[in-house]
């Protein structure tokens, strides 16, 4: 049956973010599919924690700060020691700094290159290393629409989220052969912490949901679908896709 091949019993996700936004819904659809969790985050969160639970599965949160490498390259080990396993990799930690670019500080623009797409490597080798080993896992980063374009006032959060796309490609052809499916989640805008300057500015919102052919802003449920798709079985022949969840954005 079909169906069964979205069924996720038995393994392993880690979710980076995976207490709040998007990294929560995706943390909880494929909790509802049947994976056991691991969060990566600074902070835990009893709601998604209890959510899990209420499902039958296991959960783990590891306290991490992704800023920090080496903190990074010690998510994998711990969570592999703590679960036994690791089948499914979501690559969904980010942040944003918003300045002109000519005022652009090399400060922000670290802080953004190393949360959003250096740790978004060192986790996909780490975690790899363990799904290359078996001959099967999935690996999903949350990339952005501004992977296809230039953006406003986020100049290190466009070049990160263009390299991203990037390594979700160059990942893909290095192991789709061994078993290891790599693809990649474009969304537009949604409503979460990360997009909260712009809800709060009514022009641009307005502006942006104009821009958008749905209507209306993305939801955080909305990318669950095709988290799901591209973490089960269901996927097994789709490497190196980055998959626009916009509501037409990329399409306009």
């Amino acid at each position: 049956m079909i169906l069964d091949k979205f069924r996720l019993d038995g393994q392993v996700a880690v979710v980076t973010g995976g207490t709040k936004g998007l990294g929560r819904a995706i943390a909880q659809a494929l909790a509802e599919a049947g994976a056991d969790i691991a969060v990566v985050s600074r902070n835990p969160d009893r709601d998604i924690e209890e959510a899990v639970l209420a499902l039958g599965r296991k959960y783990l949160h590891h306290a991490a700060d992704l800023s920090d490498r080496n903190q990074t390259k010690n998510v994998a080990p711990a969570i592999l020691k703590e679960m036994g396993d690791i089948s499914i990799l979501i690559n969904n930690s980010g942040i944003i700094r918003r300045a002109p670019a000519v005022e652009y500080s090399e400060k922000d623009w670290d802080a953004t290159i190393e949360i959003d797409l250096t740790a978004a490597f060192i986790l996909s080798q780490s975690c790899g290393q363990i799904m290359l080993k078996r001959g099967r896992g999935k690996i999903i980063n949350i990339t952005s629409v501004l992977a296809f374009q230039g953006g406003i006032n986020v100049v290190a959060y466009t070049a990160a989220k263009h390299g991203v796309a990037g390594l979700t490609k160059a990942l893909a052809n290095a192991w789709a052969s061994q078993g290891v499916n790599v693809n990649a989640i474009a969304p537009s805008f949604f409503v979460t912490e990360l997009t909260t300057a712009l809800q709060n500015n009514p022009e641009r919102s307005k502006s942006i949901t104009a821009r958008t052919p749905a209507g209306r802003w993305g939801a955080p449920e909305d990318i669950a679908g095709a988290a799901l798709f591209l973490a089960s079985r269901a996927s097994d022949f789709v490497h190196g896709v980055i998959l626009p969840v916009d509501g037409g954005w990329m399409a306009w």
